[in-house]
């Protein structure tokens, strides 16, 4: 195959500083939800390889017409990483155009990872969470927790972040990220202690094969929102009850995956009858609830073609 032009690679660095709101990328995916539910985009359940060494393989597909883009964002999440020098995660956005099938760019699939996944958090919190919720909670402090900062700073009067975690030099990073906002952090010594204050919370935690759950929904108090990054891995599933509505990134994918995010009676809905509304978010100020999520193809979408049209508009 021969194109006339060079296929770009929006590097991380390139993407940073394309420097993408909060409120754009909620944007996005709003747009491309009503597009799937309007037949001119289009997501398949994400393929999930796991060899019995602990490695996490990835394949996600979304595709639309408006503009005429698809992505398919390919990772692996490998806990042996960090002895050779290398993030856990590393991953790759391919975008080729969605009539042609000709390529059009190639990006940095960690940044995508990052913010999106942030994103789908903070479009699910416009409609579950409580407009004034001001203490935020990280259960993990990588990547998720920094990104996952800065998306709902935009978003909620933040005015205390608590965290626990079980690396130091990540906690001291996102407490650095917090102090340049002038935010007062509270570094805990149990989950308990960082969650059962807070009115939003963040569980992050790295996928581990071996990981025992160690989190209650029953510490959360009357009235919170938590975004469930990680499988729900870290949660012991049986408190979910204890939530008033739990909704996921997609009941279609849902069904195929052998590993379930949540019981299904306990399940009011996903993101896109979330958003659509053909599902409640918040029914009262005393509700708690959870979106519960393990990724959507339509979230690398909306913010790889952001990416990208934004990159391409600062370029012409």
């Amino acid at each position: 195959m021969t194109t006339q032009h060079s296929i770009p690679y929006l590097s991380e660095q390139e993407l940073s500083a394309l420097d993408i709101s909060t409120e754009d990328a909620i944007c996005s995916i709003e747009t491309l939800i009503a597009n799937v539910e309007n037949k001119t985009a289009w997501s398949a359940p994400k393929t999930v390889i796991m060899p019995d060494d602990g490695r996490y393989m990835m394949a996600a597909l979304a595709a639309t017409d408006e503009p005429s883009l698809l992505a398919v964002k390919t990772l692996v999440l490998n806990p042996h990483n960090p002895e050779r020098g290398l993030p856990q995660i590393n991953g790759l956005v391919t975008m080729l155009d969605s009539q042609s099938g000709l390529p059009v760019a190639l990006l940095d699939g960690n940044w995508i990872t990052a913010v999106r996944t942030a994103a789908l958090s903070a479009t699910a919190a416009k409609h579950m969470a409580r407009k004034d919720a001001s203490v935020i909670a990280f259960v993990g402090c990588g990547v998720q927790a920094k990104s996952h900062l800065h998306a709902f700073t935009e978003l909620f009067p933040i005015k205390e972040v608590r965290m626990f975690g079980r690396g130091q030099a990540n906690i001291d990073k996102l407490c650095q990220d917090a102090k340049k906002q002038a935010l007062p952090t509270v570094i805990c010594k149990t989950a308990k202690e960082a969650v059962s204050s807070a009115d939003i919370v963040i569980s992050s935690v790295t996928y581990s094969p071996t990981l025992t759950p160690f989190l209650d929904a029953n510490w959360l108090k009357p009235g919170s929102f938590s975004a469930i990054t990680d499988l729900a891995a870290p949660w012991e599933k049986e408190s979910f009850a204890a939530f008033n509505q739990v909704v996921i990134d997609d009941l279609e994918q849902e069904a195929v995956q052998p590993n379930k995010l949540a019981s299904s009676e306990l399940i009011t809905g996903d993101l896109s009858e979330l958003v659509l509304r053909k599902c409640s978010g918040r029914k009262c100020d005393n509700d708690r609830n959870a979106f519960i999520f393990r990724g959507l193809a339509i979230g690398d979408l909306a913010l790889t073609a952001l990416a990208y049209q934004k990159y391409s508009l600062e370029k012409s």
